[in-house]
């Protein structure tokens, strides 16, 4: 059953929220397209989204900053590594001088007959910029970065493994992935008509140890997928469970969308998430989305309390 479409958005476990909010808005010139706090728990925590013009599914970053918590992830094998972001063809030379204008290294690669251009998120996650065709997708242009050169959505995510053979299974037969191609120990899927923002690449590591899967700074926590209703989610979890993939969460509103969430074998945390109607406009008007920090309903009667608690955030 091949019923997503592709990438929706990941979330990050990172450090401290300004820094953050800095590092995708001012540097990478990506829109702040939502400030909220996370769902889940009691400790309230930022959730700050960022993506492209539109606010896309399959462009969006999401972050915890979590550094006032004092919980550390620690990074290591069955994780997502990192994300893979689009810029159109011929930026990455731009991308590589802003980069190090603002202290951040970078090194030319290929792979897969892509240009990229390696860098690190302030906490060490792994990102990298791929040029591809982008037509049809168009970058935040209220920023000092070209329409040309700007971050126009996702390209695909990196994904350590130690049971290779497992996690190949799980792609192919029940996360409607089709396995593409293979360069030394790395194998790629595409999902849906396949291409940039559809892309999983699984790293075969028997090397590295287990890394943590909580909350906690300087790791991925999820990616999530993209499906198309929530008939088609019920449908979708109710024949991915059927073939023993029973570790998937209930169905949780997260505001601007629908998600249920399972672990995989390789132990990667994946979402299939349905967007809402409005998308980010269902509390923010289309023209202001990301402005304002919009609490999330659990917590709206503490406002003051909580901004207090987990700190302003300047922009």
């Amino acid at each position: 059953m091949k019923a997503l479409n592709g990438l929706h958005h990941i979330t990050l476990c990172v450090g401290d929220k300004q820094e953050d909010y800095k590092f995708h808005t001012q540097i990478l010139g990506l829109r702040s397209v939502k400030k909220t706090l996370l769902y889940d728990g009691k400790v309230p925590i930022y959730h700050l989204y960022y993506g492209n013009a539109n606010g896309d599914p399959g462009s969006i970053v999401t972050t915890f900053p979590m550094r006032h918590t004092g919980v550390k992830g620690k990074r290591g094998n069955n994780q997502i590594q990192g994300l893979m972001l689009a810029v159109p063809a011929g930026a990455l030379d731009f991308w590589a001088e802003r980069l190090s204008a603002h202290g951040i290294g970078s090194t030319p690669s290929e792979q897969f007959a892509e240009k990229r251009l390696p860098f690190k998120h302030p906490t060490g996650i792994d990102y990298a910029l791929v040029e591809i065709g982008a037509a049809g997708q168009r970058a935040w242009d209220q920023t000092n970065i070209p329409a040309d050169k700007g971050i126009v959505g996702m390209h695909g995510i990196n994904v350590n493994v130690r049971e290779i053979d497992l996690m190949d299974e799980f792609m192919q037969a029940a996360w409607s992935s089709d396995r593409m191609a293979q360069e030394g120990d790395t194998t790629r899927y595409h999902m849906g008509e396949g291409g940039s923002g559809t892309i999983v690449e699984l790293m075969h590591d028997t090397e590295t140890p287990q890394g943590s899967w909580t909350f906690g700074e300087g790791i991925v926590h999820h990616c999530a997928f993209d499906i198309e209703s929530l008939d088609k989610q019920s449908e979708y979890k109710a024949h991915v469970e059927g073939m023993g993939y029973t570790d998937f969460s209930d169905r949780k509103d997260r505001g601007y969308f629908d998600s249920i969430y399972v672990r995989s074998p390789g132990g990667a945390l994946f979402e299939a998430a349905v967007t809402k109607p409005k998308g980010w406009a269902e509390d923010e008007t289309p023209e202001h989305i990301g402005e304002e920090i919009m609490i999330s309903p659990q917590f709206e009667q503490d406002r003051e309390q909580i901004i207090a608690q987990i700190g302003k955030l300047e922009y």
